[in-house]
């Protein structure tokens, strides 16, 4: 027994080595990027054991995933773009057939919705040895699958999560103390270049407590200034575009373990935090963010136009007050790769999404910096939002949805349903009627 225990020590011992390498010179080594490389020929051979399963079934078995409606065929609705489905363009007049059609689109469009599609955890195309993302019994189509599998049970939860766990708590205290010292320095340019330095180690330094592997593209256009503006899927995406650049931040505030961070960064430099609930809260925001950009020698300050977290097939609604201010924007596109370990946040209590993260086989994503950009002459906030977002979306390779995430928690406005039911009422007006519409239309007004 005292030779298990000795065997068992070492082997903590040579792993926690080689995860805080991992968290701190990573960079040179490339250890995570080899235990990606690991990881895709893991899944590889796991996937290759699946599909054999599946030749072996019967031909009227097929995937719910086979058989659910293309995204591509989709037809996509919003409250800017209303669109009565299941209805003939060369419909004029009411017959009584006519809402047969459209009662099928409509049952069609709340099954297949694409707005509570958005705030699902993202379907994989192929497993990951993770029983969360498997409903069909996979690990137990071979016998040798089900070994990989118990055996990656096993490393996640009883080697590496408890040393991701000291990983955590290391660069946590690591991250306070350094914020707080460098708080106690005046304000100054010797200040805010401590202040870059360390951010970024720390926040790299945290990201080993998740096997964070991400991948820089386009980085001549990483933002020095101005207004960084990013698509939303987690807590962790500052975190991610802070082990590259330094930022300050907006954001709303927050309890518990994500206080602890907002308190710490407050100390180290300017960043803005507000009550989304409070109006007066959010006038001032518009007011401090026209100040910080006009100060050059402050690092660009970074928001998430959505306000929510979304699973990453696509991109929402950009609310438009960071895009009043006189300032260059600096778009970025962040794409998480699920198969390692889905970063989105769908669960009620952070607890439990830290646990959910930290007992992946890693996070793995993309960051691509985008060319700045800037408000065209005669251009609104909103639309100056959406080309931003479309940029963004097009790049990540996600859906442009013009739907207002809050739609997820908030009932729809009454002007939204109105316009889809005007747009309704098109259809089945007559010639007549449409003739005598305009002039009392226009009296109206």
């Amino acid at each position: 027994m005292e030779l298990l225990w000795r065997i068992l020590w070492w082997l903590y011992a040579f792993v926690f080595l080689v995860l805080f390498l991992s968290a701190t010179v990573h960079h040179h080594l490339g250890l995570r990027k080899h235990y990606i490389n690991f990881l895709l020929r893991l899944f590889a051979f796991g996937q290759e054991r699946v599909e054999r399963k599946r030749l072996l079934r019967p031909h009227n078995e097929a995937d719910e995933s086979e058989s659910s409606l293309d995204e591509q065929d989709r037809p996509l609705i919003s409250a800017d773009h209303p669109r009565a489905l299941g209805i003939k363009e060369d419909i004029k007049g009411f017959q009584l057939d006519n809402v047969l059609e459209y009662i099928s689109a409509g049952m069609g469009a709340i099954m297949e919705d694409n707005l509570t599609k958005s705030f699902e955890p993202e379907q994989l195309p192929a497993w990951n040895l993770l029983s969360r993302t498997n409903d069909r019994a996979y690990e137990f189509v071979s016998f040798r699958l089900t070994v990989c599998w118990l055996i990656g049970f096993l490393v996640r939860y009883f080697l590496l999560f408890p040393l991701r766990i000291v990983i955590l708590l290391l660069g946590v205290l690591l991250f306070w103390t350094c914020m707080v010292a460098i708080g106690m320095f005046p304000a100054g340019s010797f200040k805010r270049w401590l202040n870059e330095k360390l951010l970024v180690f720390c926040f790299d330094f945290i990201a080993g407590s998740l096997s964070l592997v991400a991948t820089f593209h386009h980085e001549e256009n990483a933002p020095k200034g101005g207004i960084a503006v990013a698509n939303h899927t987690s807590p962790i995406d500052s975190m991610v575009l802070a082990t590259h650049n330094c930022y300050d931040m907006v954001g709303q505030k927050h309890d518990g373990f994500l206080n602890i961070f907002m308190s710490a960064l407050s100390r180290a430099s300017t960043h803005i935090w507000f009550e989304r609930s409070d109006a007066k809260d959010r006038s001032l925001v518009v007011k401090r963010l026209q100040e910080h950009v006009n100060d050059v020698s402050l690092p660009p300050i970074l928001i998430y136009p959505e306000g929510v977290c979304v699973n990453n097939t696509s991109v929402m609604q950009f609310k438009k007050g960071a895009f009043e201010i006189d300032s260059v924007i600096h778009p970025i596109a962040i794409r998480f790769d699920a198969r390692f370990g889905d970063a989105f946040w769908w669960q009620d209590k952070f607890f439990h999404y830290i646990l959910y993260m930290m007992t992946s086989w890693a996070i793995v994503c993309n960051v691509w910096y985008l060319p700045p950009m800037k408000k065209k002459s005669g251009e609104s906030a909103i639309a100056f939002a959406d080309r931003v977002k479309a940029k963004i979306a097009h790049q990540g390779g996600m859906i442009d949805l013009t739907w207002d995430g809050f739609l997820k928690c908030n009932p729809v406005k009454a002007e939204w349903k109105k316009r889809q039911q005007e747009e309704f009422a098109k259809h089945l007006q007559t010639e007549k009627e449409l003739i005598t519409a305009e002039p009392v239309k226009d009296k109206e007004e």
